[in-house]
Order: C-alpha cells, then structure tokens, then sequence
C-alpha cells in the first residue's frame, strides 16, 4: 500500500486485520521492496494499533491511518478515514 506525508508525520494506507479492542483497530500494512543484490520483489508487512474513536472500523476495511503522539503503550497512530468497507 502506499506511504505519504503530511508535514513530519507518516500516513499509511492498511487493512484493518482486528477491531476486538475498545477504541482500538490492529491495521496490516503490506510494503513491495525490491531486493539490493537480486532485484526480485519481496513484500513485507507491519501491524500498527490505531486510535478508533468511535469505534468505526470493521474487519476487512482498507483505512488511512498518521503517525500522532504515543496514546498507550503500543498505540502511535490514529484513524484518518476509511477508504473502503469491507463487502
């Protein structure tokens, strides 16, 4: 998915793999490198916890999610939109 930038802040585009927690959305963000030496693609991926305020995100939505001030001990990012509900 794809990384931007507003300011100082990063904004990243994931999936939302969890929604369990009060206020809180688990978002998967998938990455395609290519390797230094061999050039082939390798993708990777990164869970980050997201603040949900009104506890919008469902399993399955794609989401756009910015870096914000730590709000617990594993939550630095905060929810931005949802890009596209889940079917």
């Amino acid at each position: 998915m794809a990384e931007t930038r507003v300011g100082n802040r990063r904004v990243l585009r994931g999936t939302v793999v969890s929604s369990a927690m009060d206020k809180t959305a688990v978002v998967e963000v998938t990455s395609v490198k290519a390797h230094p030496a061999y050039k082939k693609r390798v993708r990777s991926s990164s869970r980050y916890y997201a603040h949900d305020e009104n506890n919008q995100c469902a399993v399955g939505d794609v989401v756009t999610i910015a870096e914000t001030r730590p709000l617990s001990r594993l939550k630095r990012w905060r929810l931005i939109e949802i890009v596209e509900k889940a079917k």
